[in-house]
């Protein structure tokens, strides 16, 4: 196998992909919309919170939009990452995937480059957030180099969610199936994760579904660096649960692709 032919179809499909999400006004404009909805109302109305000593110590904050912030950004993740599988689906239901497989492209470079999008679409997702937190009054204690690892961490999470939305993707052929899935899989991730809420405050039942959850190991571990700083005791376990994940959900989606094309 030639490297850089490989490099380079996955270039041109990431290319599409990142031509068309910048085409999609409504959806760049729920990128701001959406965060600005959470971090105001939901951060504000939970901000008596951290007036319980208690409680702020559970949250490692005295502010409950600084502890909130991270999550955030991995639930904004979340939701794009999971719906990166309608784009297999679409293409199928247009014909643009059956060009694509006629033209001597590298079927790896298919599914790779959609997630390479995903990731990169995920980081100005993030981004986004990061600036209107800073408006807020957020302040992220690793500064500038703390915000990089944050995007780049939540790039990371935003391919592991595309990889199995496209694992999905490659074997549902309805958009209206795959929506259903997506949206039973979503809530379920979210609310049994520490994105909004400590685990430690958790029942004990409900801190085992979230010891198990990849969205508990993002946020934790982006929180720690937004909010305590470079305590690699508590960085470096999630990265390289992270790491492991975004391996094995890209090999699967690139497994699951084959087989539905051939």
């Amino acid at each position: 196998m030639n490297i850089s032919i490989l490099l380079s179809d996955i270039y041109w499909v990431f290319w599409r992909e990142m031509k068309r999400f910048v085409q999609q006004r409504a959806r760049i404009m729920m990128a701001f919309i959406q965060p600005v909805v959470w971090l105001v109302l939901m951060g504000n109305m939970m901000s008596g919170l951290t007036n319980n000593p208690m409680a702020a110590r559970m949250l490692g904050t005295g502010n409950y939009i600084d502890f909130m912030t991270p999550g955030i950004m991995i639930m904004t993740t979340l939701f794009g990452g999971v719906m990166g599988g309608t784009s297999i689906v679409w293409d199928r239901r247009l014909g643009f995937l059956n060009k694509m497989l006629s033209s001597p492209i590298h079927r790896a470079a298919i599914p790779l480059g959609k997630l390479l999008a995903l990731g990169s679409q995920a980081m100005l997702q993030a981004l986004i957030i990061v600036i209107i937190a800073l408006c807020l009054g957020v302040h992220f204690v690793t500064g500038v180099p703390g915000v990089i690892c944050l995007l780049l961490l939540s790039s990371l999470f935003g391919m592991i969610m595309g990889g199995i939305s496209l694992s999905l993707a490659a074997v549902i052929k309805s958009m209206e199936s795959l929506f259903a899935i997506v949206n039973f899989l979503t809530m379920p991730l979210m609310f049994t994760s520490n994105a909004m809420f400590p685990v430690s405050a958790m029942p004990a039942w409900l801190r085992v579904i979230a010891s198990g959850n990849p969205l508990t190991y993002a946020a934790g571990t982006m929180r720690t660096i937004a909010t305590k700083g470079w305590i690699w005791d508590g960085i470096w376990p999630g990265v390289v649960i992270l790491c492991a994940m975004l391996i094995i959900t890209t090999t699967i989606s690139i497994r699951m692709f084959h087989r539905s094309i051939s």
